[in-house]
């Protein structure tokens, strides 16, 4: 009976060294937040290379761009080098439009623009006690997965593409632990600066607008950690 009861116990012990080693600590090396984010770009034209389709008064006057915000749900997995270092990348799809202004009001140019922004950033944080507030950048590389002509392109060209591009994040923001469950609440703020180049084409494949873009976008980010 007594052999028995040990061999239970060393079994119920192994079982839990597992749950152990994943246990949530506020001191933990690796830290999940699953966040509610606000994409906020730019998209403003900056140099128009090509305008064989519309060449004339719109992008000759004064021509703008704006890309349209969005809110979406990201994922960061972030690791700690040392209790004040630590390594963040993030996980999240956007689309967005976009439309005209200035002398090109009212036209839309670019529809569902599916947008990866792949980031890495080096945060410093801050001991505060109960508040741990950080800062960070890093390179970023924006991966653009899709996108379709916009009405108004739609009358000239049948397909488009926008360059994916590398460019620079900037982040600040605050990790506040709830005890030393792991669980936390998380409030982060990025700026990016990135540019892209917007391309459209005849069904016959010929380029007929060439614009650059910058999107530079404000990412504002809030929701829940836990740390183990």
């Amino acid at each position: 009976m007594k052999k028995t009861m040990l061999t239970a116990a060393a079994a119920v012990a192994a079982l839990a060294m597992p749950a152990a080693a994943h246990a949530g600590s506020a001191e933990g090396k690796l830290q999940v937040k699953l966040l509610a984010t606000g994409v906020l770009p730019d998209g403003d034209i900056t140099k128009v290379l090509n305008a064989t389709a519309i060449a004339g008064t719109a992008l000759a006057a004064n021509p703008h761009t704006y890309a349209n915000d969005n809110v979406v749900p990201t994922l960061a997995i972030e690791y700690f080098l040392t209790p004040s270092v630590s390594v963040e990348t993030i996980c999240c799809l956007t689309k967005h439009h976009v439309n005209g202004s200035g002398s090109l009001a009212g036209t839309t140019l670019v529809a569902d623009i599916a947008v990866i922004p792949a980031t890495v950033t080096v945060k410093y944080h801050a001991n505060l006690g109960a508040i741990k507030p950080y800062v960070g950048f890093g390179p970023t590389l924006f991966l653009m997965v899709d996108s379709k002509p916009g009405a108004t392109a739609a009358t000239f060209s049948t397909r488009t593409r926008m360059s994916s591009e590398l460019g620079v994040a900037v982040q600040a923001g605050v990790d506040v632990p709830l005890g030393d469950t792991g669980f936390g609440i998380s409030l982060d703020a990025k700026k990016y600066w990135v540019k892209t180049t917007a391309r459209w084409f005849t069904g016959a494949g010929a380029e007929v607008l060439a614009t650059e873009h910058k999107l530079d976008p404000w990412v504002l980010s809030g929701g829940v950690s836990y740390r183990f």
